[in-house]
C-alpha cells in the first residue's frame, strides 16, 4: 500500500500502464479498416504476448535482426559494384520502400508496424546478382516447382532462418506470413478477396520506389540522359515542378531533385486515389473490405504515365549492353554451380545436405544459391572449381 492513501501499489514498471495496452493507442490512431494487432490470429508456435510492443512490432524485430536481411546489403538492385559506389543495394532498396510504406500507411491511418514489416521482408528472398540471378533459378528449376523470391521469403522466415531452440524459422505473426504469401501468387490475388490494404501498399511503394531510383541510378552513371528522358510524360511534370521550385540547377542538383518530385507525384497520387477510394467504407473492417474486393491504385492518368516510364527503363537501362555482360557472367557462374552441386551433392554444406534429404537435391541447391551475396556466390564458385574437394562454406 501507498502511505496514507491505502492505493495498492502495483508491481507492473510504470511504463507499462502507458503501454501495455497496444489495443488502446491502435482504437485512437487507426481507421477501422487498419489491421488491428488485436485481430491477429497468432502464430504457427504461440508466444505470450509481449508487455510493450504489439505482434508486428515484433515481426519488424524479428526480421530487421535476422541474418539473410543483413545479407541483403551484398546483392545488387540493378548495378553490380563494378559499377560504381553511388547505386542501390537490395538493402538501400528496402529501406526505401518502407520509408514510402509508411509515409502512405501514417497518411492512410493503416498498421504501421505491419506494413514496415512486410516492407522490410518483400525483398528478403531475393537470390544473388538481381533478376538475373531469379531468372537463372526459375530456368534450372522449372521442372521442380520453379523458383520465386516471394515463396523462398517464406522458407527462409519458416524454415531456414535458426533463431530460436524450440522451432525453426522467425515464428512471424500469421497476417505477416499471410501478406508474403500474397505477393508470392499475386495473379490469384488480383481477383476476389483483396489483400490487406497494408500489403497492397508495400507493393504500391515498392515500384514508388524503384522506378524513381532506377532513374537516379542510371542517370548518375551516364546511362542515360536527360534529352531521352524528357519524352516521357511523368518526367515532363517532374521536371516541370522541379523548374517552378529552383529555377535552373546544375546536373547532380537536378538529378537529385527530379528523383525528389518522381516519389512525391506518384505518392501524392496514390493517396489522393486511395482516400476517395477508402471513404465510403468508414466504419468498415480490415476484412469487410478484404471480402469486398476494395483494391487501391494510382489514377488512370498517372498509372498510363508508370506504365511508359517502366518500359523505357526495361528497353534503355535493364537491357543496355553494360548491363547485359554482367547479366551473362553472372548466369554462367550460377549455371555451373547449380549443375556442379546437383551432380555432387557432398559439397554442399552440412545443412543443405540434410535439407536435401527431405526437400530433394535440386531444391537443396537452388535455396543454397538463392541465400548467398554476390560475393558469396563468386568465392564459393571458385572454390568449387578450385582443386579442393571439401564441402563448400555456409552462408
Amino acid at each position: 500500500m501507498t502511505p496514507h492513501t491505502g492505493t495498492p501499489v502495483s508491481s507492473d514498471p510504470p511504463w507499462s500502464v502507458d503501454l501495455r495496452r497496444v489495443a488502446d493507442r491502435e482504437h485512437w490512431l487507426l481507421a477501422s479498416y487498419a489491421m488491428r494487432s488485436c485481430d491477429s490470429v497468432g502464430r504457427v508456435h504461440p508466444e505470450p504476448l509481449h508487455p510493450y510492443r504489439g505482434p508486428f512490432a515484433r515481426d519488424r524485430d524479428r526480421v530487421l535482426h535476422c541474418s539473410a536481411f543483413r545479407r541483403l546489403s551484398g546483392k545488387m538492385q540493378v548495378f553490380t559494384g563494378e559499377m560504381g559506389e553511388y547505386h542501390r543495394t537490395r538493402l538501400t532498396h528496402t529501406f526505401e520502400v518502407a520509408s514510402v510504406a509508411r509515409t502512405i500507411a501514417r497518411t492512410l491511418r493503416l498498421n504501421e508496424d505491419l506494413t514496415e514489416t512486410l516492407a522490410l521482408l518483400h525483398d528478403i528472398g531475393h537470390p544473388p546478382y538481381g533478376h538475373c540471378g531469379e531468372d537463372v533459378l526459375a530456368e534450372v528449376m522449372r521442372n521442380e516447382g520453379g523458383f520465386s523470391h516471394n515463396q523462398f521469403a517464406l522458407s527462409i522466415v519458416s524454415e531456414l532462418e535458426q533463431r530460436f531452440t524450440g522451432f525453426p524459422g522467425l515464428n512471424l505473426s500469421l497476417e505477416v506470413l499471410g501478406g508474403q504469401d500474397t505477393r508470392a501468387h499475386k495473379a490469384e490475388a488480383a481477383v476476389g478477396m483483396a489483400p490487406l490494404l497494408e500489403v497492397q501498399i508495400v507493393d504500391l511503394a515498392d515500384s514508388i520506389a524503384y522506378d524513381a531510383h532506377d532513374v537516379d541510378d542510371a542517370l548518375q552513371m551516364g546511362m542515360i540522359d536527360y534529352r531521352e528522358l524528357r519524352r516521357l510524360g511523368l518526367i515532363r511534370r517532374a521536371a516541370a515542378q522541379v523548374r517552378a521550385r529552383y529555377g535552373r540547377l546544375p546536373p547532380s542538383r537536378k538529378r537529385q531533385a527530379l528523383v525528389h518530385e518522381l516519389v512525391d507525384l506518384q505518392v501524392g497520387d496514390l493517396l489522393v486515389s486511395a482516400t476517395d477510394r477508402l471513404l465510403p467504407w468508414q466504419g468498415r473492417s480490415a476484412e469487410e473490405l478484404r471480402v469486398a474486393g476494395v483494391r487501391l491504385s494510382h489514377s488512370p492518368e498517372l498509372a498510363g504515365e508508370r506504365g511508359e516510364l517502366e518500359r523505357y527503363l526495361f528497353d534503355a537501362v535493364y537491357r543496355h549492353p553494360r548491363l547485359m555482360r554482367v547479366r551473362q557472367a553472372a548466369s554462367d557462374r550460377l549455371h555451373e554451380l547449380f549443375e556442379g552441386l546437383v551432380r555432387r551433392p557432398e559439397r554442399l554444406p552440412l545443412r543443405f545436405r540434410g535439407r536435401a534429404s527431405e526437400t530433394g537435391v535440386p531444391r537443396a541447391v537452388s535455396d543454397y544459391l538463392a541465400g548467398m551475396t554476390d560475393r558469396f556466390c563468386d568465392t564459393q564458385h571458385q572454390l568449387f572449381h578450385s582443386q579442393a574437394a571439401g564441402p563448400l562454406t555456409d552462408w
